[in-house]
């Protein structure tokens, strides 16, 4: 007599851990916002004072400020990969750009996985694999990592930090980027994604475009912080910027821009800084919408216009020209 044995349910243990951690993702931003709706509560009318005294104008240069910003980083993410071997047009591009960008109001890894996944089904052919996608982020990282090493001074004052802790800060961002510098020439999938580190014309490019993103988040933080009232220096709108970053990384969600804005200048006015922390997270958005408008427009013009012409004589070619045309 046979015993019929149990088969394993794997398939199902995947899926509840999915959604395990999603909902740990969705406690702790209700968490954070729980606890700025707490502090900010005793203090209504200051705190909508201070949005109501943000011109319009200004709000529109900050939304201008992320898109200009969000564009940047866009191009230099597409030098990082063509040098990964990808051959994708920059319509493709931006477009899958601007479904990240979306997805980054939310969490910074949730943003890149919905690039990397738009990029891979717009651009089959043309895209490197995932593995490359994965590896082309850590050269924009990186820099980003040097970048805010470089300025963690800003963090002493707002964060009581010793004098020496920017030191410490920037050691291991630099041994990354030296370790990066010597992987980048092995081979494998995951490797070639940082090719464009092989090269000085790619690094200077790379860390160009990242740069003027950084410069236009700097101003838009600190237009905003003046707009509200908090009258903040560049260096004060660095460290918004640097903790912004930093909190972006964990599952804050889009609360991710007051929670920065009053760890690091709550001192001055909480509801305040409550104020400018909500205006940069709606500007962030707007810019992002804009972004992804005008790359989702210039995608569906570009595909009507291939269509007109694929009706006045036959399709030919490779479908891998499809892609880099777009």
């Amino acid at each position: 007599m046979s015993v019929r044995r149990a088969r394993p349910r794997a398939g199902i243990a995947a899926p509840l851990r999915r959604r395990a951690g999603g909902l740990a993702w969705l406690a702790a931003g209700l968490a954070v916002t729980g606890a700025l709706v707490v502090v900010v509560a005793g203090r209504r009318e200051e705190f909508v004072q201070a949005l109501g005294a943000a011109p319009l104008l200004v709000l529109a240069a900050a939304a201008a400020l992320q898109a200009v910003a969000l564009l940047s980083r866009c191009e230099a993410w597409h030098v990082s990969v063509g040098a990964a071997g990808g051959i994708v047009g920059r319509r493709r591009l931006y477009c899958a750009a601007g479904a990240g960008n979306l997805a980054s109001q939310v969490n910074a890894q949730l943003g890149a996985l919905a690039r990397i996944a738009v990029l891979r089904r717009l651009a089959p052919a043309a895209a490197p694999r995932v593995p490359a996608l994965i590896g082309a982020e850590l050269p924009i990282l990186v820099v980003e990592a040097a970048l805010a090493a470089l300025t963690s001074f800003t963090l002493i004052g707002p964060l009581g930090l010793p004098w020496w802790s920017p030191v410490v800060i920037l050691g291991p961002v630099l041994m990354a980027m030296a370790g990066l510098r010597g992987l980048a020439r092995r081979a494998g999938a995951f490797w070639s994604g940082l090719a464009v580190l092989r090269s000085l014309d790619g690094r200077t490019r790379l860390i160009a475009f990242v740069l003027i993103a950084v410069v236009a988040q700097i101003l838009r933080n600190w237009l905003m912080l003046d707009a509200v009232g908090v009258h903040a220096s560049l260096l004060d709108a660095v460290a918004v910027l640097i903790a912004i970053v930093t909190l972006s990384q964990l599952p804050v969600g889009p609360s991710v821009g007051a929670a920065a804005v009053v760890a690091i200048l709550g001192g001055n006015g909480v509801a305040l800084a409550a104020a400018a922390g909500v205006l940069l997270t709606v500007t962030g958005t707007v810019g992002a919408l804009a972004f992804a408008a005008w790359a989702l427009v210039d995608r569906v013009a570009d595909w009507r216009s291939r269509r007109r012409t694929s009706r006045r004589r036959l399709p030919h070619g490779p479908r891998v020209a499809s892609d880099v045309r777009g």
